[in-house]
């Protein structure tokens, strides 16, 4: 039985979907985030649990929200809330979890959008010819003042080199983009953003390549090494043997070497001396490492935007005969060839040619120290660097975009599916919303805290309790084999058989798995012997009033959304309808 009602929006052909989901899972981390995690858990190990991860995690969760979008858009259903109502038979729990898939992509944006102005300004200045670094200290004293690190309330300037005029363009770029709805809106812009997104990333790419060794005075950094930092299967390290106050001796990783040379080099130096050493670690061992599993299956969320509740919404606007396999595939393709393709091919390689594997460690590889501090003082240095620093940023100023508009869709399509709102309405609300949200992130900008806190309660924490809730949904209460008959209704390929017994058991225990270990060691902290500062700025002795406030906020949002789900009459008109309870 389905609902007659007419949709408000829709698409307007295949590509066009493909290329919006294919957008709302390539951003800023498959240039930055994906290159960093492969580098700081083994490069090739870390490919191998990647995949893994893809094969038994992120595949299976995007094709059933696929599938479960848009069954529940068959319904006239187009957000998490309304769709888990369509599959909970009597219940009516399900339809709660929608929150998180509603609370989850709004909070996001709050502080994406915040990244997303970093992007625009650096490639304005880079343009500009602003961006000339002789150090990466110089390039951090730039993004300090930039985002204003330093001090809460000082982003809050609108200089040229600060963030506050780009971040009022960006948040008017979304909103223009999002008022105009799916087909004129978002899918119209991601038909030209990823186009360009590639051409621009093929043009970086062939420079990177062509890089060779920038300094011949110092043969090792060049960016051969570069692609063996990132991708090698089996690394070397120099350990030197450190004593304790205690009396005892530890074996300390000083460095990664890269390089036959420098392997032969620092071994010939490590055969006479009884303090240093050079260690092989296979991918065997890496792969022992509960770490690794962790940041690879966080990756593939955070890089396919699988248990964020965007794919559900956008599948839910498809038509009931519109190809839900392949579309699935081909988006999760793109994304996927963006990230290891082109993202993991120019990045560290940049970097490591010109800083070299030493240089590049002492800065580290997480997202912003490698994508703000290393990356423009690596432009910098190179011929051309105003140019290709530009076409970089603003590269990935367009991905941002393209994720971004993903997430405030969903939040739309709720207040007009809750309250029955025109779309000029619910973006007025949505807008006074996030506005509010992202000053707070804005405003508490000292050491990013707010922005951190909230990343990690919402951009990890939340996301594996969405996706397993998800597959658990897909594959027990709906039943796999119902599940995957609706998806395989109208697609040019079929799902392999496999996929049942992975959706319904294999998928869930992974998860279930990796949430256990997430939670051991990313907040409990048992791998450093004391809790997660996450717990302690809220429970410790000295708790933090900015992770409170990131915190309560995230409450208020959940808070807020509940109230108005209990209150949707078209969920409980269904159920009625169907023989289930309100």
């Amino acid at each position: 039985m389905t609902d007659s009602s007419p949709k408000k929006d829709g698409w307007n052909s295949r590509i066009g979907v493909i290329l919006a989901v294919a957008g709302s899972a390539v951003g800023i981390g498959n240039f930055l985030r994906f290159p960093g995690q492969a580098a700081e858990y083994g490069g090739g190990a870390f490919m191998i649990a990647y995949i893994i991860a893809f094969l038994f995690i992120g595949l299976p969760i995007c094709w059933t929200e696929w599938a479960m979008g848009r069954f529940g858009g068959k319904h006239g259903f187009n957000t998490a809330p309304g769709i888990f109502n369509v599959f909970s038979g009597r219940s009516s729990v399900p339809k709660y979890f929608g929150v998180i898939a509603l609370v989850i992509p709004i909070i996001i944006y709050m502080y994406y959008v915040y990244i997303e102005s970093w992007c625009l300004g650096y490639a304005a200045n880079f343009l500009a010819g602003n961006m000339s670094f002789e150090n990466v200290s110089e390039a951090g004293a730039f993004f300090a003042k930039f985002t204003g690190i330093a001090k809460d309330g000082s982003s809050l300037a609108f200089g040229f080199d600060q963030v506050g005029g780009y971040l009022i363009i960006v948040f008017i770029i979304n909103f223009f983009l999002i008022f105009r709805g799916l087909s004129k809106g978002i899918e119209l812009f991601c038909k030209f953003a990823m186009p360009t997104l590639l051409l621009l990333a093929f043009v970086i790419l062939i420079r990177v390549l062509t890089l060779g060794t920038p300094d011949a005075s110092k043969p090792e950094n060049n960016v051969y090494n570069g692609l063996g930092f990132m991708w090698n299967p089996t690394k070397y390290y120099v350990e030197e043997s450190v004593t304790q106050d205690d009396g005892a001796t530890e074996w300390v990783v000083q460095e990664e070497l890269v390089g036959a040379a420098s392997i032969a080099l620092a071994q010939e130096k490590a055969a006479g001396s009884e303090t240093v050493r050079v260690m092989k670690k296979g991918v065997g061992e890496q792969l022992l490492n509960p770490q690794l599993w962790l940041a690879a299956a966080g990756q593939i969320f955070f890089s396919l935007s699988v248990g964020f509740g965007i794919i559900l919404t956008y599948a839910s606007y498809l038509k009931k005969d519109s190809d839900v396999v392949l579309s699935g595939l081909t988006a999760t393709s793109t994304n996927e060839f963006c990230e290891v393709g082109l993202g993991g091919l120019i990045t560290l390689p940049a970097a490591v040619a010109f800083l070299g594997v030493a240089g590049l460690a002492g800065v580290g590889t997480g997202t912003f120290s490698l994508g703000f501090n290393v990356l423009p003082m690596v432009f910098s240095e190179m011929p051309g660097g105003s140019i290709f620093g530009f076409l970089f940023f603003f590269l990935l100023f367009l991905a941002a975009v393209t994720s971004s508009l993903s997430m405030l869709q969903p939040g739309i399509a709720f207040l007009e599916e809750a309250l029955t709102l025109n779309r000029k309405q619910s973006v007025a609300i949505l807008g006074v919303i996030t506005s509010m949200g992202t000053l707070f992130v804005v405003y508490f900008s000292e050491s990013l805290k707010a922005l951190d806190t909230l990343d990690f309660w919402v951009g990890t924490f939340l996301i594996f309790v969405l996706a397993t809730f998800q597959i658990i949904l897909f594959g027990w209460v709906w039943g796999t084999k119902a599940g995957l008959e609706e998806a395989a209704h109208g697609a040019s390929i079929s799902i392999p058989r496999f996929f049942a017994f992975i959706i319904k058991y294999v998928t869930p225990l992974f998860l279930l798995v990796v949430f256990a270990l997430f939670i051991l060691y990313n907040v409990l902290g048992i791998s450093g012997g004391s809790m997660s500062s996450y717990i302690t700025d809220l429970i410790g002795e000295n708790p933090n009033k900015v992770a409170w406030m990131s915190v309560s906020l995230i409450v208020l949002m959940g808070g807020f959304f509940t109230l108005m789900i209990s209150g949707v009459e078209r969920y409980r008109e269904f159920k009625k309808k169907m023989g289930g309870g309100a």
